[in-house]
């Protein structure tokens, strides 16, 4: 017996939900076995923080082929010739800035904006520059899509930050300058805290921790060697 048009699309609409619901199951187990084997192994601890890893779905930041190795331990390459950082990068520069509600941080790279998402669940407002135009569009679209209304956006040069809404109490750095950018250092709120990879070589880089004194003086504190992307340099910022 030949079914009604009306059954088979019914039919074919709940198969596809039971697929849909099937495969979110997959990537929720998969985000809890990230937060446990990647994260709390590793010493990291705050609920906050893994409240908003286990909340923000990373599979959403990453091309269609790689959304199966999203929550693997390791980066992943994304439009543009850039790359996703991989969890625990996320994690752990996210942790050592002490995000707070109360707090206004700068993120210099969107990139995919996963790292955005991650601060916007922690923070009460998120500045990210982005220097690559397709990158920063499709980035803001994601995210304005997701439903996060306290991140703002801008395209531009990363080196010159973002001075109008300074100063931060957080800023975050997705690519590897050779030195600290002097403008970043300037916009940096006295008692606030920068986290940024610095290449001294093509092969060797260090996560460095800067908190800005009470005199105005900065304390640098390497954390672990790390391997990010160039940070692109446009006009004469220093």
């Amino acid at each position: 017996m030949k079914l009604p048009l009306h059954v088979i699309l019914l039919s074919l609409l709940l198969l596809g939900l039971q697929l849909a619901a099937k495969s979110e199951g997959s990537y929720t187990a998969a985000r809890e076995k990230m937060i446990k084997e990647q994260i709390l192994e590793r010493g990291i601890t705050d609920q906050r923080l893994l409240d908003a890893l286990l909340k923000v779905k990373r599979h959403l930041f990453v091309a269609p082929p790689y959304q199966r190795q999203a929550y693997g331990d390791f980066p992943l390459p994304i439009e543009a010739g850039q790359t996703i950082s991989q969890p625990y990068i996320v994690a752990i520069m996210t942790t050592v800035i002490a995000p707070d509600y109360k707090k206004k941080v700068l993120e210099i790279g969107t990139g995919s904006g996963y790292q955005a998402a991650v601060l916007a669940e922690l923070v009460r407002e998120v500045y990210t520059i982005e220097i690559i135009p397709t990158l920063a569009r499709s980035s803001k679209e994601l995210l304005q899509g997701l439903g996060y209304s306290n991140i703002h956006f801008r395209t531009g040069n990363g080196y010159l930050g973002w001075p109008e809404a300074a100063p931060f109490d957080g800023i975050i750095v997705t690519c590897a300058p050779d030195h600290i950018p002097a403008a970043l250092i300037e916009q940096l709120a006295v008692g606030g805290r920068m986290v940024i990879p610095i290449s001294y070589s093509t092969s060797v880089q260090d996560l460095l921790l800067v908190e800005k004194l009470a005199n105005g003086k900065l304390k640098k504190t390497n954390l672990i060697p790390v391997l990010f992307v160039p940070m692109i340099r446009a006009g004469n910022a220093r």
